[in-house]
């Protein structure tokens, strides 16, 4: 890469590299190569750890793909089918879950409530996914028809994971790490469950205050893994962005972002070109968006 261009994508990155700044991480692969991989500004503010192309981030929503391919992967072994409902695997889940199946939970047409909007007032505690489940089988209907309408759901992927540990009777940590990051050699990536887990190089959450950067860097929702509770790197992340160019080569784009309590991320992907790039950063104020159009017109 030229220092021409990398000073390009400096100047993207300006505002996540201030002195006591919590920064980001980028790379741009091109061609199963990475064109570009760099870290800006800091990991930990606390201890000044700086953001490297090691550093693991929550991934928020982009989680969403590893509990969709675990779900795959189960499919793929006959142990599963998309056709299967809902009941199958929650007996007592409402009636209005009758006709809910597994693709519709893939494919955000379940018409699941959002569990976010119905979480006691007052919480405290994180919530789990089995607690995503407790609050929506006190639900008494759906917010519309399963496969009527597209509607992004959290709540679908919380399940996901119980019905990922409910077939293959292990945790969904263990079995995306032993099914997906293993093989992959994604060595750093894990879903993480606190107290009973450690992420290695671990970025954290920050928001800037009038005061200045106070940590930020878990919710209410943190703790629920199938839709959002997957630490990576962009390096393990060039791992999983090799694997999955299959049949994919006439997708024009493939993209997902993540935003959460100090975290935001990206991931978008041009098939036909073999161009992916991937911002993680442990802020929540940055606007990635911009940044990645800026950069797929530069590595185009």
């Amino acid at each position: 890469m030229s220092q021409t261009n990398e000073k390009v994508v400096d100047a993207m990155f300006r505002d996540c590299d201030w002195a006591n700044s919590p920064g980001a991480a980028v790379i741009v692969i091109k061609e199963g190569k990475p064109l570009f991989a760099k870290g800006y500004g800091l990991a930990d503010s606390e201890k000044k750890i700086p953001c490297t192309t090691n550093t693991n981030f929550r991934l928020a929503s982009v989680t969403k793909q590893f509990t969709a391919m675990a779900m795959l992967i189960l499919v793929a072994r006959g142990k599963l089918s998309l056709r299967d409902r809902l009941a199958k695997f929650f007996p007592e889940f409402p009636a209005y879950g009758e006709t809910i199946s597994l693709h519709h939970l893939l494919t955000h047409t379940s018409g699941l409530p959002d569990y976010e909007d119905h979480i006691p007032g007052g919480t405290t505690i994180p919530l789990s996914d089995g607690d995503v489940l407790f609050i929506l089988r006190q639900q008494t209907k759906g917010d519309f028809p399963p496969g009527s309408q597209f509607h992004y759901s959290n709540s679908a992927y919380a399940l996901l994971a119980l019905i990922v540990e409910n077939v293959s009777g292990k945790t969904f940590p263990a079995f995306v790490k032993e099914k997906i990051f293993n093989p992959l050699g994604m060595t750093n990536s894990i879903a993480y469950v606190a107290g009973l887990s450690c992420v290695p190089n671990r970025a954290y959450g920050y928001v800037n205050r009038t005061s200045g950067w106070e940590l930020s860097d878990q919710s209410a929702t943190s703790a629920v893994l199938g839709d959002g509770g997957i630490y990576s790197s962009v390096a393990d992340l060039f791992k999983w962005d090799l694997a999955l160019y299959t049949d994919f080569r006439d997708v024009e784009r493939i993209w997902h972002y993540g935003s959460t309590c100090g975290f935001s991320t990206r991931i978008e992907r041009f098939p036909g070109r073999r161009l992916s790039v991937i911002v993680l950063t442990n802020r929540r104020d940055v606007e990635i968006s911009p940044i990645v159009e800026k950069l797929v017109e530069l590595f185009w």
